[in-house]
C-alpha cells in the first residue's frame, strides 16, 4: 500500500465534501493510504507574489512542518489551488536557505524546524506516475463507453510553467485518465481557462461570463460530461449553472463532476458513496453507462 500525508483544505470540509469523499472512496479501491495531518491550517488560498516578505509564506510551510512531523516526504493534494499555493511556497522558501531558515525562525514554537525536503503531490500526479494508467485501467469493473468527457483544467492546475501537474500548453493527464475508464476525451478550447475565481463574490456577471463561454464550448465538443479538480471551478462553473440559465437566453447546462467521482463510477462504487446525490447528473450518466 502506498501511504501519503495528506492535506485537505478547508474546502474539503464544506463545499467540497464530495471530492475528498470520493477521493478517498477510489484511494480504497487503488490500495492508497491517505493519512490526514493533524492541526493542518488554510494554504493562505493564493501564493504570495511578495518577494521580500517571507512571513506571507509561513502559513502554508507550517503545513509542511506537519508532514515532517508524521515522519513523511511526501504530501497528497486535491484542490488544485491547495496544490499550487503549497508547491509554489515550497519552491521559494526551500530554494533559498536565507528565507528558509528566517521562516523557522518565525515558526520558533513548533516542535520541527522545516528541512525544505517535502514534496508536494497531486492525486493526478499520483494515478499517473504511481499507480499506472495501465494498472487503474485493469481496476475498471464499469467501463464508461460512450461518455464523452471534457477535462477542465482552469488555472492552478498547469499553471505557471514547472509548477503544474502538466504541460502548461498541452497537458494530457485528465484526458488520460478519462481513457483508462473507457469513456472517450473530447478536445475542445476552453479547457485551460480561467472560471472567474474570486469574482464570483463581487461581480458574479463576469462569472456568469465564463460560465457561459465554457459550458458551451464543452457543449460543442459533444461533451457530455464536464471533470475537474477546483471546487472553486466546480462552484462558478458546475453550481452556477442554474443562475447563468436565468441571466443568459438558451444558455444549456451540462453535468460537472471531480474526476474522482468519474472514476468512481468506472470502478464501481456506489454514487452515494462518491457525493453523487444530484438526481440529474445521475440521470445523464445511467443514459450512457449502468451505474
Amino acid at each position: 500500500m502506498k501511504s501519503f500525508a495528506y492535506y485537505p483544505g478547508c474546502t474539503m470540509k464544506t463545499t467540497g465534501k464530495a471530492f475528498e469523499q470520493s477521493a478517498f472512496a477510489i484511494a480504497k479501491v487503488l490500495d492508497i493510504q491517505m493519512r490526514e495531518i493533524e492541526r493542518w491550517n488554510c494554504c493562505g488560498t493564493v501564493f504570495s507574489l511578495t518577494i521580500d516578505d517571507t512571513m506571507h509564506h509561513m502559513a502554508t510551510i507550517r503545513n509542511l512542518v506537519r508532514v515532517e512531523a508524521m515522519g513523511e516526504s511526501e504530501v497528497l493534494t486535491l484542490c488544485s489551488m491547495c496544490y499550487n499555493t503549497l508547491k509554489r511556497a515550497n519552491e521559494f522558501i526551500s530554494s533559498d536557505p536565507v528565507r528558509l531558515s528566517e521562516l523557522n525562525d518565525f515558526m520558533y514554537k513548533e516542535d520541527l524546524k522545516y528541512s525544505g525536503h517535502v514534496q508536494v503531490r497531486h492525486l493526478l500526479e499520483v494515478l499517473r506516475d504511481d499507480v499506472g494508467w495501465d494498472a487503474l485501467k485493469a481496476k475498471v469493473t464499469n467501463p464508461l463507453e460512450g461518455v464523452k468527457v471534457a477535462s477542465y483544467y482552469g488555472c492552478a492546475l498547469v499553471r505557471p510553467e514547472g509548477a503544474g501537474v502538466d504541460s502548461l500548453e498541452d497537458p494530457t493527464v485528465m484526458e488520460d485518465l478519462v481513457s483508462s475508464l473507457g469513456a472517450e476525451p473530447v478536445q475542445w478550447q476552453s479547457r485551460l481557462e480561467c472560471c472567474g475565481s474570486y469574482h464570483t463574490i463581487g461581480h458574479k456577471e463576469l462569472v456568469f461570463e465564463r460560465t457561459e463561454r465554457i459550458v458551451s464550448e464543452a457543449l460543442k465538443a459533444g461533451a457530455d460530461v464536464i471533470i475537474l479538480s477546483c471546487p472553486l471551478c466546480e462552484f462558478n462553473v458546475g453550481s452556477r449553472q442554474p443562475e447563468v440559465a436565468e441571466h443568459v437566453y438558451g444558455f444549456k447546462q451540462i453535468p460537472v463532476l471531480y474526476f474522482t467521482q468519474l472514476m468512481g463510477l468506472a470502478l464501481g462504487i456506489d454514487p452515494k458513496e462518491l457525493g453523487m446525490d444530484d438526481e440529474a447528473i445521475l440521470k445523464l450518466i445511467r443514459e450512457k453507462v449502468e451505474v
